[in-house]
């Protein structure tokens, strides 16, 4: 049967951080985030006279792909964005979601962990590539250090979040722009980051552990969400170098702040400006939202704020 588009549906993520920047184990990274239900990226897929597209880091994904692989001009629509450069995976989702839609257009039999290895994304940090295959709950093991963008690291835990978890995620408009203009220069800082020192590799691994992962089998939310706010708490300290603070920026510190006093958790993602708050319940994700909206309206420009559970599904690929 010729497939005449490839739909894609791909969830965006929210990261929480990698547990070890030391590497005198012989690892680097690792990742503990979690797949989103909101935003999610709608693309669409067809054969075509030449390649085109609606969105300029599309048309540089394809040329990137071709690089690896041989197939006929293309068209892809993006249809539904996550917003850009916030940290929430724009453009890993959108680079994996196009080399599986053209692997699956042309049939070209390529495993996804191939597909990642041809764009070049989801090997530092794998997070955004199990968003994608696997979603929800992630913690992925890093890279060999002497294999650093050569493989996909490997799943260590993948679990379900129970529904009524919610997280109210904040996306500040003030800071956007000076954060773009980071995450433009992301390759030359993590190609230059400094070595994090073993002791605190350690710390933020037993949190991982001995307090993330068993209080969230036990399904305790209180413990579960205490240790993802101590462990992005201590990732942040490390970056303050390329931080305003422990946050990207001082709004984003009172933000979390305010977070703090309504969630079990409160974090950055990535480089931010995002931030997301850890909730039971949508009386409880409401109420956070609607204060964190006034909060952004007074101290800012104002922003996006919204409630969203945990993607537990992964990518959809539909063809038609």
């Amino acid at each position: 049967m010729v497939v005449a588009v490839i739909r894609i549906r791909a969830p965006a993520h929210l990261h929480t951080g990698n547990p070890d920047l030391s590497g005198d184990l012989g690892r680097l990274y690792g990742t503990v985030g979690f797949a989103i239900e909101t935003p999610m990226l709608e693309i669409e897929i067809r054969k075509a006279e030449k390649d085109r597209s609606n969105d300029e880091d599309a048309l540089r994904f394809i040329k990137r792909f071709r690089e690896r692989h041989a197939f006929p001009p293309v068209s892809v629509e993006v249809k539904s964005y996550i917003p850009k450069w916030v940290g929430v995976g724009f453009h890993t989702t959108l680079a994996l979601g196009i080399g599986e839609g053209i692997n699956r257009l042309f049939n070209l039999g390529l495993s996804f962990e191939e597909v990642a290895l041809s764009m070049r994304r989801g090997l530092i940090t794998a997070l955004g590539f199990y968003a994608l295959k696997v979603g929800g709950f992630i913690y992925e093991g890093g890279f060999p250090v002497d294999k650093r963008e050569k493989v996909v690291p490997p799943l260590i835990f993948r679990g379900e979040m129970p529904d009524n978890w919610l997280f109210v995620v904040a996306i500040p408009e003030t800071p956007r722009k000076a954060l773009e203009e980071v995450r433009k220069r992301e390759d030359e800082i993590l190609g230059n980051l400094k070595t994090m020192p073993p002791h605190l590799a350690d710390r933020l691994s037993r949190l991982v552990l001995m307090k993330i992962l068993p209080a969230f089998m036990e399904r305790d939310i209180k413990t579960f969400g205490e240790g993802l706010y101590q462990f992005n708490h201590l990732l942040g300290e490390f970056w303050s170098d390329y931080q305003e603070n422990v946050y990207c920026c001082d709004l984003v510190n009172e933000g979390i702040r305010l977070m703090l006093d309504k969630a079990y958790c409160a974090c950055q993602t990535s480089w931010g400006p995002t931030f997301y708050g850890l909730v039971e319940g949508k009386a409880k994700a409401e109420e956070l939202k609607e204060l964190v909206e006034s909060f952004l309206r007074e101290n800012g420009d104002g922003g996006e704020v919204f409630v969203t559970k945990v993607n537990n599904s992964g990518m959809v690929v539909s063809d038609g």
